[in-house]
């Protein structure tokens, strides 16, 4: 599998390898171990592979008995792996370093003895249990890994020209032929199906058979829940219920997360803890409400207004549909050729939001209602800062539509109402690119592209 992130390991590698170890933050089964397996295998003489999740005493008291004796600590490692380490040309591995803290905590002094390099990986990363009693180290880069981008997911089907074209036409707001707009937007339901996670695109790719892939998302949404009765500590009740609320949630015309759907008498004090645990696990992406359109969108946002989409839309789907209620391959190819009735919208907002979280965005959205004035009632499903910051008109709106049928209402109140602040519109849809001057309309697969 062919992935973005080992150009930013390489950069690693070569820019900043010497003074900081690499940590890799990720929700289970995104791919962290194999792309940096391969990435070793690749790039270094040697590598030493420490999975934390299931490695011997041995090994744990390796650090525990001779981290403050350098020679003795490596000489150790390398006779219970049978590894031989070279000095500047092999690379250390700590894999799933949530579950050993004292490894993490080594990394300070592992990076300033200078011998190897270092990447971590692993989830649940500032989760108190995980870094309870330890010092986290200054000498640790994090990166976030997501699942596939459609990019990748292209690349993995064979099709590695395709979203050059793409690109350009996204670059110079020029439309697709409709026989490739067709074809890209095949591969969009198939993405959107299928999902990014890589073993459900493997399956894809080697079966062509739906109901093996829903079968390996079944799989890891049951991974996730398993990792909530085990590492959710006080917690499993709480963030279970979120867990299974967010298909219902989005189901909803307004998809702002209802507390109330939780169970009488929940408050946001007493839940956020929750909210922190699934956002820390990767499981989600979190949209916060902004309050108004300004470049520190961070400094305008309201905490206890939140939407939750999954971080993957094909878990997404087998999340929402009952296996006992449904045969796989019949839902998938009636979702394929847009014949199924359902709510689709909340399929397509949840993998807008997927793929503007993969290309680096903070995800926030706008509300506003009055009982009395019309013109204050707007809902803003995405606000992203352009590409370039000057004085004013720094944020695109982003409204997204499932159909071709749709009205436009709110976005045009909001643009009017923050013209100082709000740069071009930006309407993703099934249909192709249009540029009208005031409000850009491009087709949903290039919503990674912004």
């Amino acid at each position: 599998m062919r992935r973005k992130i080992y150009n930013e390991l390489l950069l690693w590698k070569e820019k900043r390898s010497k003074k900081e170890a690499l940590l890799i933050d990720g929700a289970r089964r995104v791919g962290k171990s194999w792309i940096v397996n391969e990435f070793a295998r690749n790039e270094y003489e040697s590598y030493l592979f420490i999975d934390f999740a299931n490695t011997t005493d041995a090994i744990r008291s390796v650090f525990r008995d001779y981290i403050n004796d350098m020679d003795a600590f490596f000489m150790h490692l390398m006779l219970e792996t049978g590894v031989r380490l070279h000095n500047r040309r092999s690379l250390i591995v700590f894999d799933e370093i949530q579950n050993f803290p004292p490894a993490r905590e080594a990394i300070k002094y592992l990076v300033k003895d200078g011998r190897y390099d270092y990447i971590e990986t692993g989830s649940l990363m500032s989760i108190n249990a995980n870094v309870k009693g330890i010092n986290v180290p200054s000498e640790e880069h994090r990166i976030d890994m997501y699942p596939m981008d459609f990019e990748e997911f292209m690349w993995a089907l064979g099709d590695d020209m395709m979203m050059d074209y793409v690109r350009e036409c996204f670059i110079h707001s020029k439309p697709l032929g409709q026989s490739l707009h067709r074809k890209m937007m095949d591969y969009f339901r198939l993405y959107m199906i299928v999902g990014g996670m890589p073993q459900a695109v493997q399956e894809w790719v080697n079966s062509k058979d739906f109901n093996e892939v829903d079968h390996i998302k079944r799989n890891i949404l049951s991974l996730y829940r398993s990792d909530i009765s085990k590492y959710a500590r006080g917690q499993e009740a709480r963030v279970t219920r979120i867990f299974d609320t967010i298909p219902s949630q989005l189901q909803k015309h307004e998809k702002k997360f209802r507390l109330s759907a939780l169970g009488k008498g929940t408050r946001g004090r007493n839940i956020e803890t929750a909210f922190f645990w699934l956002e820390e696990s990767r499981v989600v992406n979190t949209c916060f409400a902004a309050s108004e359109p300004t470049i520190g969108l961070e400094m305008s946002i309201n905490a206890s207004s939140r939407k939750l989409y999954m971080a993957d839309t094909g878990l997404l789907i087998s999340h929402a549909f009952s296996a006992a209620k449904i045969h796989a391959d019949e839902l998938y190819r009636k979702l394929m050729h847009d014949k199924l009735e359902i709510n689709k919208g909340m399929l397509v907002e949840n993998i807008v939001a997927q793929m503007l979280r993969a290309a680096g965005h903070e995800l926030y959205f706008f509300s506003s209602y009055s009982k009395t004035d019309a013109n204050e009632r707007m809902e803003v499903d995405f606000l992203i800062p352009k590409a370039s910051i000057s004085s004013r008109h720094n944020i695109h709106p982003i409204e997204v539509k499932s159909s071709v049928r749709y009205t436009l209402t709110s976005i045009k109140r909001f643009s009017h109402k923050y013209n100082m602040s709000v740069s071009t519109p930006i309407v993703l849809h099934p249909a192709n690119v249009r540029d009208e001057g005031e409000i850009l309309y491009l087709p949903l697969y290039m919503a990674g592209l912004l």
